[in-house]
């Protein structure tokens, strides 16, 4: 399996030929984010991980599906039968990716308003992206938010120091500026030289094969 990194919190990931993207939000400049993708995953409804002029535009394409939660699923109802709505512990297969969601709620965020939905996505055991939550799963790759309003940089080492982390991706760093990105680049090189881990950000259009 390969993934890689685009714009924000949007990866693509591929196998045997097939694509699947998850979450091409405002913050992904890419025009070909969802090139050649059979499926798209959408964790929650903010700007940053959900467009939908972009998705029903994509949508000229057949066979693309979407899966994504509740929340999210009320901004996209002109897909009609190819949108998938899913909850925490469904299993569904797509793009020749097996699948199960977990999670069920965006991180807390304001003090006065109520989570919206999150749901994370683990792809075939391997890779596992929470979306805007610190959800936990088994899966040996993780891609978290590298910085966000509802997160702190000892949240994220918390999240990257699980046992069973083997790898670690972080990703939701379109808020930063090039020093901002040198800080949190400084805190994930720690990290993997404590763990002895591959922890690291990926550069827009960076790879790596799983």
């Amino acid at each position: 399996m390969r993934l890689t990194k685009l714009g924000h919190s949007c990866v693509r990931l591929e196998k045997n030929g097939r694509t699947l993207v998850i979450d091409p939000g405002g913050l992904t400049p890419q025009p070909d984010a969802l090139h050649g993708a059979e499926a798209v995953l959408i964790t929650h409804e903010h700007f940053d991980h959900l467009d939908p002029d972009r998705l029903h535009a994509a949508a000229a394409d057949p066979d693309l599906t979407v899966h994504t939660c509740p929340g999210a699923a009320r901004h996209l109802t002109g897909l009609g039968d190819r949108l998938h709505v899913v909850r925490n512990g469904d299993t569904f297969t797509t793009a020749g990716f097996t699948i199960t969601a977990a999670g069920e709620h965006h991180q807390h965020n304001l003090p006065d308003t109520p989570p919206t939905d999150n749901v994370g996505f683990l792809i075939d055991n391997e890779v596992f992206h929470p979306g805007d939550a610190w959800t936990t799963t088994d899966a040996p790759t993780v891609l978290p938010a590298l910085q966000a309003p509802w997160a702190t940089a000892a949240d994220l080492v918390a999240y990257l120091r699980r046992p069973g982390v083997r790898r670690a991706y972080p990703v939701h760093d379109g808020l930063l500026n090039t020093d901002g990105l040198a800080v949190y680049d400084r805190i994930l090189a720690g990290e993997a030289q404590r763990r002895g881990a591959d922890i690291r950000r990926l550069h827009p259009g960076q790879s790596v094969d799983l």
